[in-house]
């Protein structure tokens, strides 16, 4: 999916992405507000919004009958109140950083909130699986060092190993590893290119392709206690949450699951909930050694 241009303002100096969607609040049916083709541009980029016919592509600002169905589908997912409107909980969610994988590219499961990609892809390497994975030797950051930056992968990993019979393992040869890991910046050669500060904060493939990409631009974090910036994104949370897309879950309407789509500036979010538990092991069945009470 290729996103349409998302208008930027700025505050303290830094890009904030999606934050004049703000002026939308309490719009409904029937409005006409100047702009509203760009929130239907974003819509349009997580799949809640088809291209318009006829009107040479482009989006009017006219909130129609077709964009009340996609708020409402947009709030259905992210299990916010229904009301076809752009409420004060809509407009927030709208504009909090989020993963760049769509929405609606999944299965929803009838009686849960967990979804996967179309088709139920997954790794199939036999019983006792291994994943290989390996950090670009040229796409990183340097203001976090690689051995941190690989502890917390370590971390995020071993959460999904802990609960399904897959193994994870670094190597060095990134060409040849199941998942490869990387930073970029904007368009970066996947028809989905980053956008800056916040917006959109990775993306990940669904099985058996193994793209795991971060927005370069990000402020990333460890530890809030050494990151002082309001807009420092916790970089084990998005990891944890784009391994369940590399192993084939879609996102959840759960908002306490680690694959629910959003994850605020200076927010954790990292242990896997019910919902994430079951998803992943109807893909890949149960680890021996998990037990449900270690959730609660």
């Amino acid at each position: 999916i290729t996103p349409g241009q998302v208008t930027v303002i700025t505050i303290d100096d830094q890009n904030a992405t999606w934050y004049n969607f703000t002026r939308f609040k309490d719009a409904e049916k029937g409005c006409h507000i100047s702009g509203m083709s760009e929130l239907k541009k974003y819509f349009q980029r997580f799949g809640y919004l088809s291209i318009p016919n006829n009107q040479n592509d482009n989006f009017t600002d006219v909130f129609d009958a077709q964009f009340e169905s996609a708020v409402i589908l947009y709030q259905q997912k992210f299990g916010l109140p229904v009301t076809g409107k752009l409420d004060s909980e809509t407009i927030s969610t709208i504009m909090s950083p989020r993963c760049g994988v769509s929405d609606t590219e999944s299965t929803i499961h009838a009686t849960k909130h967990f979804a996967y990609f179309y088709g139920r892809p997954r790794w199939d390497r036999g019983s006792s699986m291994t994943l290989t994975y390996a950090f670009s030797p040229t796409d990183m950051i340097d203001y976090i060092s690689l051995p941190e930056i690989k502890t917390v992968f370590k971390r995020s990993f071993s959460r999904w190993a802990s609960v399904i019979p897959v193994n994870f393992t670094e190597i060095d040869d990134y060409p040849s590893a199941n998942i490869k890991i990387g930073f970029f910046k904007g368009d970066h050669g996947d028809g989905q290119p980053f956008d800056g500060v916040l917006g959109v904060l990775a993306h990940a493939f669904s099985p058996e392709n193994g793209r795991f990409h971060l927005d370069e631009d990000e402020t990333w974090a460890i530890d809030f206690e050494k990151v002082k910036s309001k807009m420092a994104i916790d970089l084990e949370s998005v990891a944890t949450h784009e391994i369940g897309h590399i192993l084939g879950l879609a996102h959840s309407s759960i908002k306490e699951a680690v694959m629910y789509p959003s994850l605020k500036p200076r927010s954790k979010k990292v242990n896997l909930k019910l919902d994430d538990v079951e998803g992943v092991q109807a893909l890949y069945g149960s680890n021996p050694n998990f037990k449900y009470s270690s959730l609660l």
